[in-house]
């Protein structure tokens, strides 16, 4: 059987930078993990940045696909999105890249640590965008600009999971489902 010289790269680069982040990765300890010369990398990457934009592909498709497994179509948008987004967020914080290159955005601020999260974020806002379109579409919600509430969700989403903990008490997953509709469906408005 032969040997996929190519995955044995991606698979020890994305090793390097999930134990070391970005910065501190070299080519060498690349080569090292995957058990090749340094030079095979450069037979399949020019260089760091390519080879981490080819992880970071992978990352999100593995997002993606992670967060279309929980979606039921027997169930409502507000539904769906509570579970995807519940997936996604988990998924990011149990991926050793993602917590390393979060970390060392806050810690560093490397700026292809930076443009990585983004990347991730962009792909996020990218895939509820979908969802929201798709609700529309079906008359499930009201027509709006897509990209914008898709922005707006993600960010109620991480301050309700993410943020709110960091002083107060954390709000459990139905709690969260619950403000996530209320903000999102009922709104403040009286009826």
């Amino acid at each position: 059987m032969a040997i996929d010289r190519r995955q044995q790269v991606v698979d020890a680069a994305a090793k390097s930078f999930a134990l070391f982040g970005y910065k501190a990765t070299t080519m060498d300890q690349v080569a090292k993990i995957a058990n090749v010369g340094k030079g095979t990398i450069y037979t399949f990457f020019s260089n760091k940045e390519e080879l981490f934009h080819e992880i970071m592909k992978k990352l999100i498709m593995e997002m993606k696909l992670v967060a279309e497994k929980v979606l039921d179509p027997n169930r409502g948008f507000f539904d769906n999105l509570h579970a995807a987004l519940e997936q996604l967020l988990e998924f990011r914080e149990e991926h050793e890249l993602a917590l390393k290159l979060s970390h060392e955005v806050r810690e560093i601020g490397t700026p292809m640590a930076v443009e990585g999260m983004q990347q991730i974020e962009k792909a996020v806002v990218g895939y509820i965008q979908n969802q929201v379109q798709q609700a529309m579409d079906k008359g499930e919600i009201k027509p709006c600009n897509p990209e914008i509430t898709a922005f707006v969700m993600l960010r109620l989403y991480m301050a309700l999971t993410v943020d709110w903990k960091k002083t107060h008490d954390p709000l459990d997953k139905q709690q969260v489902a619950e403000q996530l509709r209320f903000y999102m469906q009922v709104g403040l408005a009286p009826e």
